[in-house]
Formats: structure tokens, C-alpha cells, sequence
């Protein structure tokens, strides 16, 4: 799959409450020439319905894809992304879909227990744009055409 190219449906999944970081993140995905598909949710609760299909994503016509990676906010309202990465890892039919933590913390604690909890990768939100643009570009280089993503599930 390379950059820019949306392959067979491939979903980015982003949890995070705060709606100027979804859009600036949609944003700079956009600027760094990915066209794939990108959904939301607002927080680990509803990052954790959509991925189960329950609640609003439940039932026919309901436009919830699978995703193919999921970008994790850490501190969230309702579930947090420690709790839904615990949860994400500890299902069977969830855990090989790639979590990378998009958050704002540089707490050395926070790093340890993503990883410990099985976070593919941890990203410290850049302060501007133009740096998430840079991040989110070599961020897509290295997931979407050097690493070999699982297909489908």
C-alpha cells in the first residue's frame, strides 16, 4: 500500500475528545498525502462501541468499519485510552489491530504502561501544525510502505 493510496478500504480509527485535535490530525493526514478513510470516536467509551458495534454503531447501514489502526488519545472523558488499549489488547478478536498513542503526554509513566499494555507505537502531539504535518508524514511513511499491516479481520 503506498502513501496516498486508500487500500481496500483501509480505516484509520482516531479517539480523541478534543475536536480541534481530531481536525487538526484529519488535517495534517490530508497535507501529508494520505487519502485514507479516517473515522472518529470522541473517547475510549465510544472508541470501545464502535469497535464492538454496539450502541449507535450497532444494527444494518451503520457506517463502522473495521479498522485496519487505530491513533489512541490518552486522557479522555467516560474511558480513557489506557483503559481502552487495555481492553483492545485483551480481546482476542481486537488485539492485532496496530494502536498508536497520539496524546499530549510526556510522562515517562504513560510511556512504560502503553507500551506494557501492547501500544504499537507512542507519538507526543506536536505544539503546530506544520510539526503534526511532519510527524503524521513520516508517520505514514513508515506505517504505509515500510511496515506489513495485517489485512482485514
Amino acid at each position: 500500500m503506498s502513501r496516498g493510496e486508500v487500500s481496500d478500504g483501509f480505516v484509520i480509527l482516531m479517539a480523541d475528545d478534543d475536536e480541534e485535535d481530531r481536525e487538526m490530525t484529519r488535517d495534517a493526514l490530508h497535507d501529508a498525502r494520505l487519502s485514507n478513510i479516517v473515522k472518529f470516536a470522541v473517547d475510549g467509551q465510544d472508541l470501545m462501541e464502535y469497535l464492538r458495534r454496539e450502541g449507535k454503531y450497532a444494527g444494518p447501514g451503520v457506517d463502522a468499519p473495521r479498522p485496519g489502526m487505530i491513533l489512541l488519545d490518552l486522557n479522555m472523558p467516560r474511558m480513557d485510552g489506557r483503559e481502552a488499549l487495555n481492553e483492545i489488547k485483551s480481546d482476542e478478536s481486537l488485539r492485532q489491530i496496530p494502536v498508536v498513542v497520539l496524546t499530549t503526554s510526556r510522562d515517562e509513566e504513560d510511556i512504560l504502561r502503553s507500551y506494557d499494555l501492547g501500544v504499537n507505537s507512542f507519538i507526543t502531539k506536536p505544539v503546530t501544525f506544520d510539526r503534526l504535518v511532519d510527524v503524521m508524514r513520516a508517520w505514514t511513511r513508515y506505517w504505509f510502505e515500510i511496515v506489513e499491516l495485517p489485512r482485514g479481520g
